[in-house]
């Protein structure tokens, strides 16, 4: 016997990669029809909107729905925080759902992407700063976290001894990574004296 939701997400799938976005939209809805609370192809249906129609607030009404039937569908919430946090006005939104995201399933990455997003679009070194430490304590093996809390230390928080150490993890990390040996060579040359102590007027204001 077929599964009427494996079919019907199946054949959006094939429809939105054929480049009919819209009969997905319509193939889904009609499933829909017949089980409004079915999760899966509701979120189907959100990213076929946002992705490949290009309708990114019929999409989020989408997943709102989604939210509405599963409070705690980290899915849900992911995807959502992946569109919002891309525009400022949706700032206090995209913090709300990550701060309940790291409450309900904390990971490396996660603490990672909303560093990223506190740093860029809420321009929050400090908390920016906390949640690349988390990242990097809970994987603390990624390249990627200890460069982008190398670039906040630098760039923002102006933390050279900080940003060093994490240079000299970045490096041994990944050997060949020409930046971090580049960054390691400028920091050290403008902020470091020839025995390796911070320079006077490179000391972070108290």
């Amino acid at each position: 016997m077929k599964d009427p939701e494996y079919e019907a997400i199946s054949k959006a799938k094939r429809q939105a990669e054929s480049g009919n976005p819209q009969g997905a939209v319509k193939t889904l809805e009609s499933f829909l029809e017949t089980d409004p609370h079915n999760v899966k192809a509701r979120m189907q249906l959100a990213r076929t909107l946002i992705y490949d129609v290009k309708d990114i607030d019929t999409g989020l009404l989408q997943m709102d729905i989604v939210l509405d039937l599963e409070p705690d569908n980290i899915e849900a919430m992911k995807a959502m925080v992946t569109v919002l946090a891309k525009h400022k006005k949706n700032n206090k939104e995209t913090c709300d759902i990550y701060e309940k995201l790291l409450g309900l399933s904390p990971d490396a990455d996660l603490y990672n992407a909303y560093a990223i997003f506190l740093r860029i679009q809420m321009t929050d070194f400090k908390r920016s700063g906390e949640y690349y430490e988390k990242a990097i304590s809970a994987n603390p093996k990624r390249p990627e976290y200890h460069q982008n809390y190398a670039v906040l230390l630098l760039k923002d928080l102006k933390d050279y001894k900080k940003a060093k150490e994490e240079l000299e993890i970045l490096m041994r990390l990944d050997p060949g990574n020409a930046s971090a040996k580049k960054n390691y060579d400028l920091l050290m040359k403008k902020k470091f004296d020839s025995d390796g102590n911070l320079k006077k007027k490179s000391l972070l204001h108290r």
